[in-house]
Protein backbone atom coordinates (compact mmCIF):
# COMPACT_ATOMS: atom_id res chain seq x y z
CA UNK A 1 0.00 0.00 0.00
CA UNK A 2 1.37 3.39 -0.99
CA UNK A 3 1.10 5.78 1.95
CA UNK A 4 3.29 8.57 0.52
CA UNK A 5 0.27 10.86 0.24
CA UNK A 6 -0.75 10.39 3.91
CA UNK A 7 -1.68 13.61 5.69
CA UNK A 8 -2.97 13.85 9.24
CA UNK A 9 -4.66 16.99 10.47
CA UNK A 10 -5.11 18.38 13.97
CA UNK A 11 -6.61 21.73 14.99
CA UNK A 12 -3.27 23.54 14.48
CA UNK A 13 -1.09 21.13 12.51
CA UNK A 14 -0.64 19.13 9.34
CA UNK A 15 1.45 15.98 9.51
CA UNK A 16 2.77 14.83 6.13
CA UNK A 17 5.57 12.85 4.54
CA UNK A 18 8.85 14.85 4.57
CA UNK A 19 9.90 16.70 1.42
CA UNK A 20 13.12 18.46 0.47
CA UNK A 21 11.64 21.88 1.35
CA UNK A 22 11.73 20.78 5.02
CA UNK A 23 15.48 20.29 5.09
CA UNK A 24 16.76 23.78 6.01
CA UNK A 25 14.79 23.91 9.26
CA UNK A 26 15.57 20.24 9.90
CA UNK A 27 19.30 21.00 9.60
CA UNK A 28 18.90 23.99 11.95
CA UNK A 29 17.15 21.76 14.49
CA UNK A 30 19.88 19.12 14.43
CA UNK A 31 22.68 21.71 14.58
CA UNK A 32 21.28 23.32 17.72
CA UNK A 33 23.12 22.45 20.93
CA UNK A 34 19.84 22.28 22.85
CA UNK A 35 18.54 19.53 20.58
CA UNK A 36 18.87 16.60 22.92
CA UNK A 37 18.77 14.05 20.12
CA UNK A 38 20.73 10.82 20.17
CA UNK A 39 24.05 11.42 18.43
CA UNK A 40 23.54 15.21 18.03
CA UNK A 41 24.27 17.98 17.32
CA UNK A 42 24.97 17.41 13.62
CA UNK A 43 26.73 19.40 10.93
CA UNK A 44 24.60 20.07 7.83
CA UNK A 45 26.06 17.20 5.77
CA UNK A 46 25.34 14.71 8.56
CA UNK A 47 21.87 16.18 9.00
CA UNK A 48 21.23 15.59 5.29
CA UNK A 49 22.05 11.89 5.58
CA UNK A 50 19.86 11.61 8.66
CA UNK A 51 17.05 13.53 6.93
CA UNK A 52 16.98 11.00 4.08
CA UNK A 53 16.14 8.20 6.53
CA UNK A 54 12.52 9.30 6.88
CA UNK A 55 11.55 9.49 3.18
CA UNK A 56 13.42 6.20 2.70
CA UNK A 57 11.48 4.52 5.51
CA UNK A 58 8.22 5.87 4.10
CA UNK A 59 9.08 4.35 0.73
CA UNK A 60 10.26 0.97 2.03
CA UNK A 61 8.16 0.44 5.18
CA UNK A 62 5.09 2.55 4.44
CA UNK A 63 5.57 4.66 7.57
CA UNK A 64 8.05 6.91 9.34
CA UNK A 65 8.04 10.19 11.20
CA UNK A 66 5.90 12.90 9.67
CA UNK A 67 6.99 16.46 9.03
CA UNK A 68 4.91 18.62 11.34
CA UNK A 69 3.68 21.81 9.67
CA UNK A 70 1.95 24.73 11.37
CA UNK A 71 -1.31 25.31 9.48
CA UNK A 72 -1.47 29.06 10.02
CA UNK A 73 2.04 29.79 8.69
CA UNK A 74 3.15 26.74 6.69
CA UNK A 75 6.27 26.64 8.89
CA UNK A 76 8.05 23.32 9.48
CA UNK A 77 8.03 22.76 13.24
CA UNK A 78 9.62 19.34 13.64
CA UNK A 79 9.00 15.67 13.13
CA UNK A 80 6.84 13.15 14.95
CA UNK A 81 5.54 9.73 14.17
CA UNK A 82 6.11 6.01 13.87
CA UNK A 83 9.67 4.78 13.68
CA UNK A 84 10.86 1.18 13.71
CA UNK A 85 14.25 0.56 12.07
CA UNK A 86 15.94 -2.83 12.25
CA UNK A 87 17.13 -3.64 15.78
CA UNK A 88 15.11 -0.86 17.43
CA UNK A 89 13.91 -1.51 21.00
CA UNK A 90 10.22 -1.36 20.00
CA UNK A 91 7.56 0.28 17.87
CA UNK A 92 8.24 3.94 18.52
CA UNK A 93 6.43 7.20 18.05
CA UNK A 94 9.41 9.52 18.12
CA UNK A 95 9.62 13.29 18.08
CA UNK A 96 12.06 16.14 17.63
CA UNK A 97 11.13 19.82 17.30
CA UNK A 98 12.92 22.95 16.16
CA UNK A 99 13.98 25.14 19.12
CA UNK A 100 11.58 27.95 18.12
CA UNK A 101 8.63 25.51 18.09
CA UNK A 102 9.06 24.08 21.59
CA UNK A 103 6.93 24.79 24.61
CA UNK A 104 3.72 25.48 22.69
CA UNK A 105 2.08 22.04 22.85
CA UNK A 106 2.81 21.23 19.20
CA UNK A 107 4.78 18.08 20.03
CA UNK A 108 2.05 16.56 22.22
CA UNK A 109 -0.61 17.44 19.64
CA UNK A 110 1.40 15.89 16.79
CA UNK A 111 2.31 12.78 18.78
CA UNK A 112 -1.32 12.17 19.76
CA UNK A 113 -2.34 12.18 16.08
CA UNK A 114 0.62 9.95 15.18
CA UNK A 115 -0.19 7.51 17.98
CA UNK A 116 -3.82 7.25 16.83
CA UNK A 117 -2.53 6.53 13.31
CA UNK A 118 0.03 3.95 14.51
CA UNK A 119 -2.59 2.07 16.52
CA UNK A 120 -5.49 2.41 14.06
CA UNK A 121 -3.75 2.14 10.67
CA UNK A 122 -0.52 0.27 11.38
CA UNK A 123 -2.18 -2.00 13.97
CA UNK A 124 0.55 -1.57 16.57
CA UNK A 125 -0.15 -3.02 20.03
CA UNK A 126 2.15 -0.65 21.89
CA UNK A 127 4.17 2.51 21.40
CA UNK A 128 7.46 3.45 22.99
CA UNK A 129 9.51 6.63 23.14
CA UNK A 130 13.31 6.22 23.34
CA UNK A 131 14.53 9.15 25.41
CA UNK A 132 18.00 10.12 26.59
CA UNK A 133 18.10 9.81 30.37
CA UNK A 134 18.95 13.52 30.73
CA UNK A 135 16.28 14.81 28.32
CA UNK A 136 13.73 16.13 30.80
CA UNK A 137 11.70 18.00 28.15
CA UNK A 138 11.09 14.82 26.13
CA UNK A 139 10.21 12.95 29.31
CA UNK A 140 7.55 15.61 30.04
CA UNK A 141 6.03 15.06 26.58
CA UNK A 142 5.93 11.28 27.20
CA UNK A 143 4.22 11.86 30.56
CA UNK A 144 1.63 14.21 29.00
CA UNK A 145 0.91 11.49 26.43
CA UNK A 146 0.32 9.00 29.26
CA UNK A 147 3.46 6.93 28.78
CA UNK A 148 5.39 5.56 31.74
CA UNK A 149 9.07 4.85 32.19
CA UNK A 150 9.70 1.17 31.49
CA UNK A 151 13.39 1.28 32.37
CA UNK A 152 16.73 1.47 30.63
CA UNK A 153 17.34 0.44 27.05
CA UNK A 154 20.05 0.47 24.40
CA UNK A 155 20.17 1.16 20.71
CA UNK A 156 22.12 -0.91 18.26
CA UNK A 157 25.57 0.35 17.16
CA UNK A 158 26.73 3.00 16.47
CA UNK A 159 24.46 4.62 19.06
CA UNK A 160 24.67 1.88 21.71
CA UNK A 161 26.92 4.01 23.93
CA UNK A 162 24.04 6.40 24.67
CA UNK A 163 21.97 5.63 27.76
CA UNK A 164 18.26 5.76 26.98
CA UNK A 165 15.07 5.22 28.87
CA UNK A 166 12.17 3.43 27.27
CA UNK A 167 8.83 5.11 27.90
CA UNK A 168 5.64 3.58 26.58
CA UNK A 169 2.07 2.43 26.73
CA UNK A 170 -0.22 -0.14 25.15
CA UNK A 171 -2.97 0.50 22.63
CA UNK A 172 -5.58 -0.24 25.33
CA UNK A 173 -3.99 2.27 27.74
CA UNK A 174 -3.96 4.89 24.98
CA UNK A 175 -7.58 4.26 24.02
CA UNK A 176 -8.70 4.54 27.64
CA UNK A 177 -6.92 7.89 27.87
CA UNK A 178 -8.61 9.06 24.65
CA UNK A 179 -12.03 7.96 25.97
CA UNK A 180 -11.46 10.12 29.04
CA UNK A 181 -11.14 13.16 26.80
CA UNK A 182 -7.39 13.52 26.13
CA UNK A 183 -6.94 15.46 22.88
CA UNK A 184 -3.21 16.06 22.70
Amino acid sequence: MNRLDTVLETPRLLLRVPTVVDFDRYAEMFADESSAVIGGPHVRSDAWRRFLQMPGAWTLQGFAMFSVIEKSTGRWLGQAGPWYPDGWPGTEVGYAFHPDARGQGHCTEACAAAMDWAFDVLGWDEVIHSIRADNVQSQKVAIRLGSTNRGLGRFTPPHDEHAIEIWGQTRDEWRQRRLKGFRG
